[in-house]
């Protein structure tokens, strides 16, 4: 019986506008036809780091042990930062520059070991006139060495220290009885929801019940985009199709949406450290 090798998963900021996933997809079936490809995404937010880093956090544990995830948003591509490959502490392997793309996967599953990828052996030998597709030449083609096989990781290239892997600041929340402050960490882009950093068991544990109208104050940089009484609840249709409601995540956070609607376009909001946003359980304004 054929071994099962183990799947490769993807994602970037490429697009299908042309044919950047066709080439790394191809480089992949050259090095062996036999690699599963699964796309995550190829649309995540140009350049930004961020998402590719929560977006690992968003689905690696779905995946089974031994999964090889290659996540290429890459704004130094051709520059000093380094191409790593990393072994979670659980089994998973993560191929990306090493740009604070790795930032989740450390705190949600711990890193056990991570190699710089030796571009001398595990690099497209064709492409090694041109410094700015990586995702191709370098992840891509050493992510397919290493699921088929033909790479063991410790020939991924040489080991450095994991305390050295560049890490993005993630903010906390905090909470109290009756109030939450927290900010907007990431948005669903295609339903136009708000995933919020405080996780909803910390809100049941500090006096909030599903099925109350909780006050929500949602500020960028200080100024007050959305400030009302909003349903706390479990699901989209337990408020009328258009009104607001602040929603338990498939991450276990309390997230804002507008069922039907887009909460991301209706109020002009977006994600990231500037999104404040604030729950109390009494009817009052800042």
């Amino acid at each position: 019986m054929q071994e099962v090798l183990p799947i490769l998963v993807f994602q970037t900021d490429f697009t299908y506008l042309e044919g950047a996933v066709a080439s790394m997809y191809g480089v992949v079936r050259s090095v062996d036809r036999n690699v599963e490809i699964i796309t995550a995404t190829h649309d995540l937010p140009q350049f930004d780091i961020w998402s590719a880093s929560y977006r690992l956090h968003q689905y690696v544990p779905f995946w089974p042990k031994g999964t090889v995830f290659v996540s290429v948003v890459d704004p130094g591509v051709g520059t000093s930062r380094k191409a790593c490959a990393a072994r979670t502490k659980d089994g998973y392997y993560i191929v990306t520059p090493d740009n604070g793309a790795l930032t989740h996967v450390i705190r949600d599953h711990g890193i056990e070991e991570v190699r710089e990828i030796d571009e001398t052996v595990n690099r497209l030998p064709s492409t090694r006139g041109t410094s700015v597709f990586h995702g191709r030449d370098l992840f891509g083609y050493c992510a397919a060495k290493l699921a088929s096989g033909k790479i063991t990781f410790e020939e991924v290239g040489p080991a450095y220290d994991v305390n050295d892997i560049v890490k993005l600041d993630i903010h906390s929340c905090t909470c109290s009885e009756g109030c939450a402050e927290g900010i907007i960490e990431i948005d669903d882009p295609n339903f136009g929801n708000l995933w919020t950093n405080i996780p909803t068991e910390t809100l049941l544990a500090n006096g909030f019940s599903f099925g109350e109208d909780v006050r929500i104050v949602l500020k960028r940089s200080g100024e007050v985009i959305y400030d009302r009484l909003t349903r706390f609840d479990k699901t989209f249709g337990n408020v009328a199709k258009g009104e607001p409601i602040l929603y338990n995540n498939e991450l276990m956070n309390a997230s804002l949406a507008l069922s039907q609607g887009s909460f991301l376009k209706a109020f002009d909001a977006g994600f990231g450290p500037e999104y404040t946003v604030r729950i109390t359980k009494e009817d009052i304004r800042e």
